[in-house]
């Protein structure tokens, strides 16, 4: 492990010398991750992206890429977007990037279960802000937003993110 990997610890999720506080899937940390269990999934995955609103916040990172309305993520296990991002119209089960909410106004993508995902393993694993403090999520890390921006603008493509 180097300072430049994110790793997640009892304490909070440190990442360049710092630690911020946050909140994991509600199923708690799993080996043996599953669609719609609420697990975070232990081991090292690696950042490979960055969305963001632009009507919401500038873009956090020059390789950031802005979320449109329409833009979906695929959850749908047995279709050939499974853990991917799509857009309307999408015919099969697909979760909304452009919320209503704050969730999802920054969002960094991880390589759980992509690019080749397999059905049923779980999809849209990501490091995210959260609802409030102590909520848990639906398996990604949450994060409070103003240290979410500060992640980000300091983030490379494949940054190691260490779930133990």
């Amino acid at each position: 492990m180097t300072p430049e990997d994110m790793v997640l610890t009892p304490l909070g999720l440190r990442f360049l010398g710092r630690r911020f506080p946050c909140t994991l899937g509600k199923g708690g940390i799993t080996s043996d991750k599953r669609e719609g269990d609420g697990a975070t999934p232990r081991g090292v995955h690696h950042i490979v992206g960055i969305l963001y609103r632009p009507d919401r916040m500038a873009a956090p990172a020059p390789w950031a890429v802005p979320i449109r309305p329409g833009d979906l993520w695929s959850d749908a296990s047995g279709d050939v977007n499974y853990n991917q991002m799509v857009r309307v119209p999408y015919a099969h089960s697909a979760e909304s990037l452009r919320r209503a909410d704050p969730l999802y106004d920054l969002v960094l993508l991880t390589d759980w279960n992509w690019p080749d995902a397999k059905a049923g393993l779980g999809s849209a694993i990501f490091v995210h802000q959260h609802r409030r403090p102590g909520f848990p999520t639906e398996g990604c890390i949450g994060l409070r937003r103003g240290d979410l921006r500060w992640i980000a603008a300091r983030t490379e493509r494949g940054t190691r993110l260490i779930v133990r």
